[in-house]
């Protein structure tokens, strides 16, 4: 039964001004510098007429924030919180309510943008330091990165790394039969496109039979059982293959770590150092390397540098974005990472330090081995004897009969054919294990079975090397500490709680509170994702809403939520076409036209569902060249399979000849993918699936609401057209019987479900009236800066009516030339001004692209355009011999606290000048925390993990 909609004609616009930054005075204000008479005339100016939506959005009243919320509560009842025993990589965790508060609901962390800007980001770039020397200290590998997405699309990557790097050039991939079903299924469907065979088997048996160019081994196994993996590794090292370990992050503070087995490559999940289960995330997944795979490593990597000082800065480090340089040669699609939750993970490390840790892993331990002591009294003993946290027994016939009673006690275990599994965690009180012996039929006292029970794990198999060694990890330990370093660094950071993100392509829109209050709810948050369905009837009356919703807003005809990022969107998008082409007998269909300014993952993303890509060129307007495309379609007209488009362009511009494009390739047998990235300047005004797209992602966390999160959490769910529905992606604990034709992109079904609640109340309350002036104002405030900064820095693309969509690419160039200004010097003297970056560089070298959002103010962008103005009137100054560039305000930005209190002041403009240019306040500055980061040095000299104590002791000396 679905929560019932309420509405109120007051709660329809209440909401939408909140959300709209510009006043209806401002707005006309606004027209009138952009040369338009109303909104519904710049829009027919923007828009092409061909595309426009006949019919408004259809999708009820406007809900006010409380009646929102009433909603959502009405929602969260309808789920049940049972104990979930389940395992499988999801585990109950406790988190500590001083980072719930000072970072999962923190505005100053949840609204950052990703540290791609350095200076502006040090915070949280130390927070991600210490991420990557926990995971680095646990898995005893040289090198992690910041973060990936799940514990399966992590492994997926490791196998992909493996191919690459291994010696064994034979397309054979061996996993463990005791590898996490879905994990298991993700590398099904990663492999099979690119012609890998998956070989499931048992490591310590049958790795002498065949060829592979590398293993993937579950440590504990999903059964529960701890191995000595030592011997398979071996083997694997002897064949010149690589050996990878997928690893709970709890078990290795008590167990040697995959390092020390002889691993080359760690993987796994973050989830369980404080992440709510959230019915499937998002939780950071991690991975690890040993030294001589860091080059080869996806993702991103942060790394130590110095700054123009000789000061310790943090930075991205190595081959961040390699998409956008290497396109369909990448390695990976991967554009997005967990930031916020690796930062709850990180944190969580640094509350409880490696004693905390320890202990609960000691306790989680203790209790399992209870259980099992308690499990064979009566009759049901576990089939391993050596396990961590998990027990894996024979139900003896009895199994309908025990998870009945295990029901009535309000637990959830694993069930699989004829077998039990109890996976105990964080949570796990004496009482829970008492519930369980209960459900095997047997009334026992925990205290009385608790007597003389030893542990389980082998001598050879316990952990002797120390970790987490470093300070940072033993100085916080009171909350007061811990309050106060968390402040510290969000302090260092530059997020939308201080000032607008001008990025474009990245719609850095705020996140309303309200958007922000259910998410850490036990009702939405405490759900395992392979918990009964009926357990989850709440999260299902959503997810059918907000597929509708979607669907209605895309002109889409059905929806997959599963896709936990966009280029993971982009990924599944191209598995369903390529699904759609072999049903058809037709797989050769491998050829992806891709337009040369496209997104760097989209040509990335082609090549990892094995297909072909061929570049269209671009016209002078920046747009598709459409003789180019019609050429290139009839040319391989027999192999097309797609083509990728982003709409309005990346160029920032609606393409007028959107139509004809989705028709040429539609005569040449081939399938349109529209990347969703901007559909913030399409709701409510044209739906790609009426025009003649076929499938897209949608970014949820750029159009809809959800955080960026400092880089991650996002969602890029597709949308299709029916032909394609059949080919969205499955999932094993959902397709039943029959296998779906296309595999899972993501470990849960629902992919990072719990902040869908975040765009599924932003289109509650706005309404399809709201969103659609959501549009509009956006299309607007992108119109207004290029009007305000076109005679301080010309627009290079507009439409035929002199239009630019929701951004607008302002360009730079020419003051290379005339002052030796380079767009990075622009870059960093905004941040005198108080504001990040717009996009640098993308997608045409050396300029600015620049999306304001709806939710910004004239206010606010108003004080941005005077910055950039302010800017070229210094740039002015060096074109007229005042300063030369080396010693200018702009190669000299950003200015630091050590600026202004520097002793020893020489440059030929003041300290004032310097660091309090033109309209900033004295009282309200941000300042960064760092000088220019030196990026050359940091990847000549990488450091992405704390020094090991030594150094410390050393150094003290």
């Amino acid at each position: 039964m679905n929560a019932p909609l309420k509405h109120t004609s007051e709660a329809a616009t209440t909401f939408v001004r909140r959300h709209i930054g510009p006043s209806p005075r401002d707005i006309g204000a606004m027209l009138e510098t952009v040369g338009a008479k109303s909104l519904a005339e710049l829009m027919g100016q923007t828009l092409p007429s061909s595309i426009r939506q006949k019919a408004p959005l259809d999708l009820g009243r406007a809900l006010s924030e409380t009646e929102a919320l009433a909603h959502m509560t009405a929602l969260a009842a309808q789920n049940q919180v049972f104990t979930s025993l389940i395992g499988t990589g999801y585990s109950g965790t406790i988190l500590p309510a001083v980072i719930q508060r000072n970072i999962l609901e923190n505005p100053a962390w949840y609204t950052a943008y990703t540290p791609y800007q350095p200076e502006i980001s040090q915070g949280r770039l130390e927070a991600l330091f210490n991420f990557q020397t926990m995971i680095c200290d646990l898995t005893g590998l040289d090198v992690a990165n910041a973060s990936l997405l799940d514990e399966g699309t992590a492994a997926a990557e490791a196998m992909a790394l493996a191919e690459r790097a291994s010696q064994v050039k034979t397309k054979a991939f061996f996993v463990d039969a005791e590898v996490h079903p879905q994990t298991l299924a993700v590398l099904r469907t990663r492999a099979e496109p690119l012609g890998w065979n998956v070989v499931v088997g048992d490591p310590l048996t049958d790795l002498d039979k065949a060829e592979m160019f590398g293993a993937l081994l579950q440590y504990p196994g999903t059964s529960g059982v701890v191995r000595d993996l030592r011997p398979a590794i071996a083997t694997l090292r002897a064949k010149g293959a690589l050996a990878i370990v997928t690893a709970d992050l709890l078990a290795l503070t008590l167990l040697a770590s995959p390092g020390e087995l002889g691993a080359d490559i760690a993987v796994g999940s973050a989830q369980r150092f404080g992440v709510p289960m959230g019915y499937g995330g998002p939780h950071a997944a991690y991975m690890a390397v040993r030294d001589a795979l860091k080059r080869s490593l996806p993702g991103r990597i942060v790394g130590l540098s110095v700054d123009s000082r000789g000061q310790p800065a943090y930075r991205l480090a190595l081959q961040t974005r390699e998409q956008h340089i290497r396109r369909e040669k990448a390695t990976s699609n991967i554009c997005t990472a967990q930031v916020l939750l690796a930062v709850i993970a990180s944190m969580y490390a640094v509350y409880h330090g490696p004693e905390g840790l320890t202990h609960i892993a000691r306790t989680v331990h203790r209790r399992a081995a209870v259980l099992a002591a308690g499990l064979r009294k009566l009759g049901f003993a576990p089939r391993s004897d050596v396990f961590f946290d998990t027990l894996t027994v024979d139900a003896g016939g009895k199994q309908s009969e025990i998870v009945a009673r295990a029901v009535a006690e309000r637990i959830n275990l694993r069930i699989g054919n004829g077998m039990l599994g109890i996976a105990l965690d964080e949570t796990t009180t004496a009482e829970t294990v008492e519930a369980v012996w209960r459900a095997f039929g047997g009334k026992l006292a925990y205290a009385e079975i608790e007597v003389g029970v030893r542990d389980t794990l082998p001598a050879e198999l316990k952990r002797k090397k120390a970790f987490l060694a470093h300070p940072v990890f033993h100085a916080h330990r009171s909350e007061t500490e811990l309050l106060r370093y968390m402040r510290k660094l969000s302090d260092r950071d530059l997020a939308l709680d201080r000032a607008m993100i001008p990025l474009g392509s990245c719609t850095m829109k705020l996140n309303a509170t309200t958007e922000m209050i259910p998410l850490t709810w036990p009702a939405f948050g405490s759900l395992h994702p392979f918990a009964p369905r009926e357990q989850a009837a709440g999260y299902h009356a959503l997810f059918a809403r907000l597929e509708k919703w979607l669907a209605d807003i895309t002109g889409y005809d059905a929806v997959s939520l599963q896709p936990n990022s966009g280029a993971q969107g982009e990924y599944a998008g191209l598995l369903a076409i390529r699904g759609y082409h072999a049903a058809r007998g037709e797989p050769h269909r491998k050829v992806c036209l891709i337009p040369s300014s496209a997104h760097g993952t989209n040509p990335a993303s082609a090549a990892m569902v094995g297909m072909d890509v061929v570049v269209v060129a671009c016209d002078a307007r920046g747009d598709v060249d459409v003789d180019d495309l019609r050429a290139k379609a009839e040319k391989h007209s027999k192999n097309l399979a797609a083509v990728m488009i982003t709409y309005p362009s990346t160029h920032g511009v609606f393409e007028e000849h959107i139509r004809d494009i989705c028709d040429i390739v539609h005569q040449h047998g081939g399938q349109v993918y529209l990347d969703g990235a901007n559909l913030n300047a399409q709701v409510g005004l044209a739906r790609p699936g009426d025009y003649g797209a076929d499938v897209s992602h949608l970014n949820l966390h750029k159009t809809f609401c959800i955080p960026h999160g400092g880089g991650g959490p996002g969602m890029g769910p597709i949308g299709v057209r029916a032909h394609l529905a059949p080919f969205l992606p499955g999932h094993p604990f959902t397709d039943g019987a029959t296998p779906h034709p296309v595999g899972p992109v993501s470990a849960a079904p629902s992919g990072s479900a719990s902040i869908l609640t975040i765009s599924y109340i932003y289109i509650l309350t706005m309404g399809g009236e709201g969103l659609q002036r959501a549009t509009e104002i956006a299309i607007l405030n992108a119109n207004y800066i290029a009007a305000r900064l076109q005679p301080h820095f010309p627009v290079l693309y507009r439409n035929a009516k002199g239009r630019v969509a929701h951004e607008c690419i302002v360009d730079p160039r020419p003051l290379k030339n005339s002052a030796g200004v380079t767009v990075d010097d622009i870059a960093k003297r905004l941040i005198d001004y108080g504001f990040h970056a717009p996009t640098m560089s993308f997608p045409v070298p050396g300029t600015l692209m620049i999306e304001p959002t709806e939710s910004e103010s004239k206010m606010e962008l108003d004080r941005f355009c005077d910055a950039m103005i302010a800017i070229r009137n210094e740039i002015a100054e060096i074109e007229a011999g005042r300063w030369k560039v080396e010693v200018s305000p702009l190669r000299n930005a950003p200015h630091t606290v050590h600026d202004i209190a520097d002793d020893a002041w020489a440059r030929p403009y003041s300290r004032a000048e310097g660091c309090f240019p033109a309209g900033v306040s004295r009282s309200d500055k941000y300042w960064s925390p760092v000088g220019r980061v030196d990026n050359v040095y940091g990847d000549r000299n990488l450091v992405c993990s704390c020094p090991p104590v030594t150094d410390y002791a050393e150094a003290a000396e």
